[in-house]
């Protein structure tokens, strides 16, 4: 492993055989950083294994294992825009170590974690792969950290504001209230996207209102339509901060397109729309880092709808920065 790391993070227990040629699948293309030492990765993965924070019961901490055995069944040919992007350099880091109880010396462990891999891949797209929604918090304020003199935005797909109250402690339930309330991002900073029907109690409202935290529903983003949101957030951000945080916290998807999350509900957002919202969000180059949250592989129907619809979201994004990438 890179210097700096071994304390926090493991190497993935998934070993794949690769295979090279004309036709090559994600197992092929995403390659572990201990197996090739280079410095100029695109992007690099993080498995972020914890859920013992989440409020409702939860097994996200097997979602890294199951995204991971996800990557034989895509290929790296994105149809819809006929581009094969496997020259977009990606490498697996493995997963941050835990500790066994203490949710907060995880939660440091991340912390750490991350502080390791901006200082060897400071020029990397961060792709952090969770875990509950706590593990938000610590990633974004090591990317804080690493960047003293840098605000940071935060793009949220969710369907809860997550600015529950701190008594509670660092639950799937705070990272933006932690975060707001820390001083690490402001909340005028944040933009939630895709909130819908009953599932944010009045005082998360209030909270939403006294810290700013810009709403955006998802009945305003199919009315304005997706382009049209993502440039207004992303331009308003711009022009705020000098680095965008994007959480894709899986539970913003319809409970027919995301049954494998612990909070699935009805009348959430497509797939499809999920996947135009983050290739709109690859346009963007102040996009540094992204998480995807809360899927939990042993809640999932039988044939992996979450798993696999996270696997493309992720894909997608990927595909999108490197297309972007090419036509500058």
């Amino acid at each position: 492993m890179i210097e700096g790391l071994n304390e926090y993070v493991q190497k993935s227990s998934t070993v794949w055989i690769r295979e090279d040629g004309k036709d090559i699948k994600v197992k092929d293309w995403i390659i572990p950083v201990w197996e090739e030492q280079r410095e100029d990765w695109d992007a690099v993965i993080l498995g972020v294994p914890l859920s013992r924070s989440s409020i409702s019961a939860s097994a996200a901490s097997e979602f890294p294992k199951a995204f991971r055995k996800a990557w034989e069944l895509f290929t790296t040919y994105y149809f819809d825009e006929h581009v094969d992007f496997r020259d977009y350099k990606v490498g697996d880091l493995g997963d941050v170590k835990m500790h066994y109880t203490n949710i907060l010396q995880c939660h440091d462990n991340i912390e750490h974690a991350m502080q390791h891999i901006q200082h060897n891949y400071p020029n990397s797209f961060y792709v952090s792969i969770g875990g509950d929604h706590s593990i938000t918090a610590p990633l974004v304020r090591s990317i804080q950290s690493n960047n003293e003199n840098k605000s940071i935005g935060i793009v949220q797909l969710d369907t809860h504001l997550d600015l529950r109250d701190l008594s509670q402690g660092p639950t799937n339930g705070t990272p933006i209230r932690q975060l707001v309330e820390g001083n690490v991002v402001k909340g005028e900073n944040v933009y939630n996207i895709g909130l819908h029907g009953f599932y944010n109690a009045p005082s998360l409202i209030e909270a939403a209102h006294k810290h700013k935290v810009n709403m955006i529903s998802l009945k305003q983003l199919r009315k304005k339509g997706i382009a049209s949101v993502i440039h207004d957030v992303m331009e308003q951000l711009s022009n705020k901060v000098d680095i965008v945080y994007l959480t894709v916290d899986m539970d913003v998807l319809d409970i027919t397109y995301a049954p494998g999350v612990p909070a699935s509900t009805p009348g959430g957002m497509r797939t499809d729309e999920l996947f135009d919202i983050l290739f709109e969000m690859g346009k963007y180059p102040i996009v540094r880092a992204m998480d995807f949250v809360c899927i939990d592989p042993n809640r999932d129907n039988q044939v992996q709808s979450t798993v696999k619809a996270t696997t493309y979201a992720f894909l997608t994004a990927l595909a999108s920065r490197y297309i972007h990438k090419m036509k500058k």
